[in-house]
């Protein structure tokens, strides 16, 4: 994952504080350990922490467009850049990178806010065009990318997480009450709301644009199909069906410069990835599973069984029960993974190549991920064994 942040000045030309601009980039530094970059231009800053994935020594951000009129930062990976960037480049716009951001800006100049159509992956980015002096934001189909913002009366903030904008605003933080009652009855928040009065979460499949001539527009570009196939096939043909969308989905996920990790549960979704994952790669896949020291809440049995069954490289983390229930309420509240699997995540980073190299792991959980089998993201649901 990366970390993206903004700032944009809704009411003047006043220039943005880069300072600002930077604390709310280096508080998520542990979003991106591999690079930063600022921009900023009069009243728009954007800034970003990268875990470099795809094109690791040219895919720098905020990246801009050949005449630098149009700049992105992404969090986020899109899966089908390969197979856009011919028709974009027979269009005459030229490539710098093999970065899948790069193909935003080009698709941006060329569809406008309709780009987002054509994108697969899962992902959050903005992007400023400076001609028209407008703000773009978009969030992927099921929200596995996070996308936080504030407006004030005089400022527009983003954010991958809330404790960025929090460091930046000049609003006293505040518990957002009327959100309490849903949250505890389902322990989620289903609306734009979140536990912070004034910071709303851009909502999946939408998105968001900016300018002073038309001010603030949502659009909605996805919505999940309601239409019932009414076609009967055989149990054993849909069965197949299912199989070819689900190797499709997992093998465009394999879109990498380094090396990847598979998060396992043991449980049907994340073992059913590291069955069809396995294959697909030259070398023994990495797995990580999280569990707890007390052994009537420890499933890591099954995640051992599901790595040998495979092949795979295992490395497990084990997690006290105090030290997940300490922490659990704070991060939950500023929109954070569970502890459990955040030590997890530590651990894939820093042991994937028993060294200090990018690497990237797919996992079977929410936050950064959700499940489905439509065609953009395939992962699985946050249940520890679905």
């Amino acid at each position: 994952m990366c970390g993206i942040v903004g700032i944009v000045n809704l009411n003047s030309g006043e220039p943005v504080d880069e300072m600002r601009l930077t604390r709310m980039r280096d508080v998520l530094r542990h979003r991106g350990p591999d690079g930063e970059g600022l921009f900023v231009n009069g009243p728009v800053g954007l800034g970003h922490r990268r875990l470099a994935i795809v094109d690791v020594a040219g895919g720098h951000q905020p990246m801009a467009n050949e005449d630098e009129s149009v700049w992105v930062v992404l969090n986020g990976e899109i899966y089908n850049h390969a197979a856009l960037r011919p028709g974009l480049q027979a269009k005459g716009h030229r490539y710098r990178t093999s970065s899948d951001t790069e193909t935003i800006l080009h698709l941006y100049e060329e569809e406008g806010d309709r780009c987002v159509e054509r994108m697969q992956g899962m992902f959050a980015f903005a992007v400023w065009d400076r001609p028209r002096r407008r703000l773009f934001l978009a969030r992927d189909r099921l929200g596995i990318k996070p996308l936080y913002y504030a407006v004030t009366d005089h400022e527009l903030l983003f954010a991958s997480e809330i404790k960025a904008i929090l460091v930046a605003s000049s609003l006293r933080p505040a518990l957002n009450e009327a959100i309490l009652p849903e949250f505890l009855a389902t322990r989620f928040v289903a609306g734009e709301d979140t536990f912070f009065r004034g910071i709303r979460k851009l909502m999946p499949g939408h998105t968001l644009s900016w300018s002073r001539e038309d001010g603030f527009r949502t659009r909605r570009y996805w919505s999940l199909p309601s239409a019932v196939d009414e076609i009967h096939v055989p149990l054993r043909q849909a069965a197949q069906e299912v199989r070819v969308k689900l190797e499709a989905a997992v093998r465009s996920h394999l879109m990498s410069d380094v090396p990847l990790g598979l998060f396992l549960s043991g449980g049907i979704d994340s073992s059913g990835l590291a069955a069809l994952m396995a294959p697909m790669v030259a070398e023994p896949i990495r797995t990580f599973a999280v569990g707890f020291s007390d052994p009537d809440a420890n499933e890591l049995a099954y995640a051992r069984l599901v790595a040998r069954s495979v092949g795979a490289e295992h490395r497990e983390v084990v997690v006290s029960p105090s030290e997940a229930h300490r922490r659990r309420g704070g991060r939950a509240l500023l929109g954070l993974p569970p502890l459990p699997r955040h030590g997890l995540e530590r651990a894939a980073r820093t042991r994937v190549l028993d060294g200090d190299s990018p690497t990237a792991a797919r996992r079977d959980s929410q936050c950064d991920s959700r499940s489905s089998l439509a065609p953009p993201p395939l992962c699985g649901t946050n249940s520890p064994r679905a």
